[in-house]
């Protein structure tokens, strides 16, 4: 008994790994295939897989986009965490910190930053928070952890979608080259009953 429930949670667990992208069947057998109930004819099997590749095709620009996405975010996580670093070795001292923030894109200026317990960051959606220097920290480091799996999950999902590219192109070729045989073989077929 739990040997079946453990399988079947591994089942689950392949299912879930790539959540949301179907899995392209390859065709074995195109006589087979083509006798199975709504596939009539080549241009109907020809049209549905067409269809599941353009629908494959979308799913991989918006994982495309997300992936761009996360990794400007990456580096963005990683600046702010050592700009929170250097902070916190610098704020037992009575020295101001001389630094330059971006006003706008290409226009710094120059701040002097007294040494402070605590940091806001953005959080998004136009919210700001102010956080305890280590509080920061710590959200900022699970962030960058939470990035880096998504960012990794994100690049699978795109090596599981270009073979589900791939398997959805070839199934499309074996039909097509199934049809074009099928109907050379009844135009030489036609051909010898007229002669």
């Amino acid at each position: 008994m739990a040997t079946t429930i453990e399988s079947a949670a591994a089942a689950v667990g392949n299912k879930k790994k790539h959540l949301g992208i179907p899995e392209a069947v390859f065709v074995e057998d195109v006589d087979s295939f083509m006798k199975q109930p709504g596939n009539e004819t080549a241009d109907v099997v020809l049209r549905r897989l067409d269809e599941q590749y353009q629908k494959y095709k979308y799913m991989e620009l918006n994982l495309a986009q997300k992936k761009l996405r996360l990794k400007n975010q990456i580096p963005q996580i990683k600046q702010t965490l050592e700009i929170l670093r250097h902070m916190q070795k610098k704020k037992d001292s009575t020295d101001p910190m001389e630094t330059r923030f971006m006003l706008a894109d290409n226009v710094y200026c120059k701040a002097s930053v007294p040494p402070t317990e605590k940091v806001c960051l953005w959080l998004g959606a136009n919210v700001m928070l102010e956080y305890d220097i280590d509080d920061a920290q710590s959200l900022l480091e699970k962030n960058l952890a939470t990035a880096s799996r998504n960012l990794d999950s994100l690049e699978e999902d795109l090596d599981f979608l270009r073979d589900q590219f791939t398997t959805t192109e070839v199934n499309m070729a074996r039909v097509y080259n199934w049809d074009v045989k099928r109907r050379s073989q009844a135009n030489s077929s036609k051909t010898a009953d007229m002669s």
